[in-house]
């Protein structure tokens, strides 16, 4: 039977509880703000900008299907703390400064660059899906299979652009816990929950899904293959 779609956003308790707990940590604490911060924190914006009014919109979906679980929150709870949490820790507080490491001044002019194709494409592939679209391991009950747009010769833009945001943050808050972190928070995600979600399209589309993995990539066209027409 058909269910509702009653996941809790993480977007949600970032803006209610983590956001207000930084402005404040960072007023009485006083710490400065590098142009990498200032950086990581408009691309942060950016994404809940982005992500906010679609999660907003498909928790109405009914989900006949999903996978929600001990793996799959455990690896959406790293995330959580590494991309939202423990960045703001670091801006807002000396608690983890001795965790800092430093990289040549381009560096930060690198990150700074990796958010404009981040952002791109995070906003188109979540325009492409979509109802499609879920923060979870998810298939609702007129879900479809997308391959138009960014989704054309990519099987995960989504994925794609958290790439370049996991390495953005690395190069633009250049701390181990706020900063690096969260590359491998990312990639057990990506090693572990890709193939789950692959699977359920395997299983909802069948010979339509396999087709189209002939066609296209994971996180980049493939080289010499071109989309039929």
């Amino acid at each position: 039977m058909a269910r509702e779609n009653l996941h809790r956003s993480p977007l949600r308790i970032a803006m209610m509880l983590i956001v207000p707990f930084a402005a404040i940590a960072w007023w009485r604490f006083g710490k400065p703000l590098s142009i990498g911060h200032v950086a990581w924190l408009a691309g942060f914006a950016g994404m809940l900008a982005i992500r906010i009014p679609h999660h907003s919109r498909n928790q109405k979906n009914a989900v006949e299907a999903d996978a929600h679980d001990v793996s799959e929150r455990v690896l959406l709870g790293a995330m959580w703390l590494a991309s939202m949490v423990l960045p703001f820790l670091v801006i807002a507080t000396p608690w983890f400064d001795a965790f800092d490491y430093r990289l040549p001044e381009i560096a930060v002019w690198i990150g700074v660059a990796l958010l404009v194709p981040y952002l791109w494409l995070f906003w188109r592939s979540h325009a492409d899906l979509g109802r499609n679209w879920s923060p979870g391991l998810e298939v609702r009950t007129e879900h479809e299979l997308i391959t138009r747009g960014v989704y054309a010769r990519i099987r995960n833009p989504m994925y794609a652009a958290i790439w370049l945001g996991a390495f953005a943050q690395a190069l633009l808050i250049q701390n181990w816990i706020g900063g690096f972190a969260v590359i491998p928070a990312f990639a057990a995600m990506w090693f572990i929950r890709v193939p789950r979600e692959e699977a359920m399209m395997r299983e909802r589309f069948g010979a339509t899904w396999d087709a189209y993995v002939a066609r296209s990539g994971r996180l980049a066209p493939p080289m010499g293959r071109r989309p039929a027409s």
